[in-house]
């Protein structure tokens, strides 16, 4: 299923081989890795891919994409952080598997209808596509419970969890022609940042070290020159 997705990103022309970028992801990348691969069984890689609206998502089998846009959204090195922690909590409970698994289920049911109709082979095929990027939207509580993973997550990689909720506090307003998945079927921002911070203040021994001022974030190193070089 991994591969499926990897595949669709690559034919689309969306993934960057090489970009100044990966030098401001990978050390994020790196120190979150460390933390998340022994509650992972398989091994996990990040690649930047190019697309229109900031997003970052976690595909079954250890991929993880960021989108290059999602770079110049947020406003800090947390941020980045949060997001990423957030996704790869997807990987840890599984839910980009039973997800696309769920969604496979629902579209074979759909061509075995479509095929008892008189459908072209054409149209069956095309309607068995499972590499689609609309399957990595998770329910509420699938995001809820990443939200906090995601928090856990960050602090152990000692990279400040309140990014998350600075991160959300962004998004509100902001206006995309296709919502960033963690965004996307999810509780309404205001009662994730409660949850958020009910958690932290719940559990002081890991979190109260942590400054919930965004003006203590640090600062993002971005490259000028976004130019990228597109995995053919």
């Amino acid at each position: 299923m991994g591969q499926q997705v990897y595949d669709q990103l690559k034919s689309q022309g969306e993934i960057v081989a090489s970009s100044p970028l990966y030098n401001t992801l990978d050390p994020i990348a790196r120190d979150i890795t460390r933390i998340v691969q022994p509650q992972y069984p398989y091994p996990i890689h990040f690649y930047i891919v190019h697309e229109k609206d900031p997003n970052a998502f976690a595909a079954p089998g250890g991929n993880v994409y960021v989108v290059d846009s999602l770079f110049y959204f947020v406003h800090n090195r947390e941020e980045l952080a949060g997001t990423i922690c957030h996704e790869m909590s997807h990987l840890i409970h599984h839910d980009s598997a039973r997800k696309i698994k769920h969604d496979e289920a629902i579209r074979n049911r759909e061509i075995a209808g479509a095929i008892l109709l008189g459908p072209t082979w054409k149209e069956a095929v095309l309607a068995s596509i499972i590499g689609n990027l609309d399957s990595l939207h998770f329910s509420r509580s699938e995001e809820e419970s990443a939200d906090l993973t995601g928090a856990d997550t960050c602090a152990a990689a000692n990279s400040n969890p309140w990014g998350l909720v600075w991160l959300f506090n962004d998004f509100q307003g902001a206006h995309f022609q296709t919502p960033p998945e963690i965004l996307s079927d999810h509780p309404d921002n205001t009662d994730r940042i409660k949850a958020l911070e009910r958690y932290f203040s719940e559990n002081p021994a890991t979190f109260a070290r942590f400054s919930s001022n965004p003006k203590t974030a640090t600062p993002l190193k971005l490259p000028d020159n976004k130019s990228e070089k597109i995995l053919k």
